[in-house]
């Protein structure tokens, strides 16, 4: 699963990508110093781990992973080819969902493409673009379902829903914010490589002066958080240079900095965390000596499905799965105790794993 870094150029985006992945990917001041989309596989927060480990003391922690890719900054007029606008969009719809990076800070040393600075414009430019790329691709089907209709008219409900479509691109909407009125139309819509559709954080990138200030009234963050509103999106405040900065530091120093400045947590892991459920992704269990370590699957995902993440026998000669709820666990301290309790379960093959389930899965090939 690929989360995307978007946003216009000298918006930080670079700069949060460097301090999420702990990379070096090139960063400057001037226009499209970053022209390759750079991929980096980042560890997802998870304190659960932690505790785990204090009841187990594996010889290992694993953490799930998220793939992070920093993407080159938009322009105006990228959809018709400008800058490099066609290679831009291409990157964009590789990803599965995006982090928008939007410039909430002022600096004369960094130059603002349009000028200066305007947080609201600057979503609706990078948000236009998407848009009047899905309208050149929703053009092309509407005239192709045009012809097709013209011999079946089972295909009219379908033109009229790609005619409201285009109705709602011009007037500037992304497509997330479509409403369908039934499932044939999500599964329309989906049948379509649109780049607006796909869902979205918004990420403040504030100063280190504006982070740990009240936000509130704050004249370059509501405008971000107006928009995440509108759409029911998630708005995120981050500083890329102080968090650049503070991954540098050990976990002990870090924590320790981040509570000097009065933050429980750094905007990095909100960012991935945000991140991961946003894509739908939720992480099972599982402990003992060897390896403590969390798992990555889709919400909904059933038990054998979820036991194939981990090896496909599994899988295939899946028999049930031992499930205890986390909070259980980190409440009674072992898994004798949970048992005693009656809280381990055996769960079949209809079994839909939940977030934070900690498996024993038995199987036999």
């Amino acid at each position: 699963m690929k989360l995307g870094l978007v946003g216009l150029p000298n918006s930080g985006k670079t700069t949060l990508f460097n301090a999420v992945t702990g990379t070096k990917a090139a960063s400057a001041n001037y226009m499209f110093s970053t022209t390759q989309p750079t991929t980096g596989i980042v560890p997802v927060p998870d304190q659960r781990l932690d505790r785990l480990a204090e009841i187990h003391d594996p010889k290992k922690i694993t953490p799930a992973t998220l793939e992070i890719v920093d993407i080159a900054g938009l322009t105006r007029g990228s959809y018709k080819g400008e800058g490099l606008g066609n290679k831009f969009l291409a990157d964009i719809r590789e990803v599965d969902a995006l982090v928008h990076v939007v410039r909430c800070f002022e600096d004369d040393e960094v130059v603002h493409v349009d000028g200066e600075l305007n947080p609201a414009r600057d979503i609706e430019t990078v948000n236009l673009e998407l848009v009047f790329s899905d309208l050149d691709i929703l053009e092309r089907r509407i005239d192709r379902t045009t012809k097709a209709a013209k011999g079946d008219k089972k295909l009219l409900p379908e033109l009229e829903l790609l005619g409201r479509l285009k109705e709602h691109f011009e007037l500037g909407a992304s497509a997330r914010n479509f409403t369908c009125e039934n499932d044939l139309d999500k599964e329309i819509i989906a049948s379509i490589p649109l780049l607006s559709a796909k869902p979205v954080i918004y990420a403040a990138n504030l100063s280190e002066k504006d982070l740990t200030a009240s936000l509130e009234g704050n004249s370059l963050y509501s405008p971000v958080a107006a928009v995440a509103g509108e759409e029911g999106a998630q708005v995120l405040p981050v500083c890329a240079k102080f968090e650049e900065e503070i991954a540098e530091l050990s976990p002990e120093e870090k924590e320790m900095f981040l509570t000097d400045v009065g933050l429980e947590e750094s905007g990095l892991d909100r960012v991935i965390r945000s991140g991961y459920a946003l894509l739908g992704l939720i992480s099972f269990l599982t402990a003992g000596k060897p390896e403590v370590r969390a798992w990555t699957i889709r919400k909904g995902t059933r038990a054998p499905q979820a036991a194939g993440k981990i090896h496909t026998d599994f899988e295939k000669g899946f028999i049930r799965a031992e499930v205890i709820a986390y909070n259980d666990l980190d409440t009674l301290g072992t898994m004798a105790a949970a048992k005693d309790k009656g809280l381990v379960r055996l769960e079949g093959k209809e079994y839909v794993v939940q977030d934070g389930d900690v498996i024993h899965f038995r199987f036999n090939i």
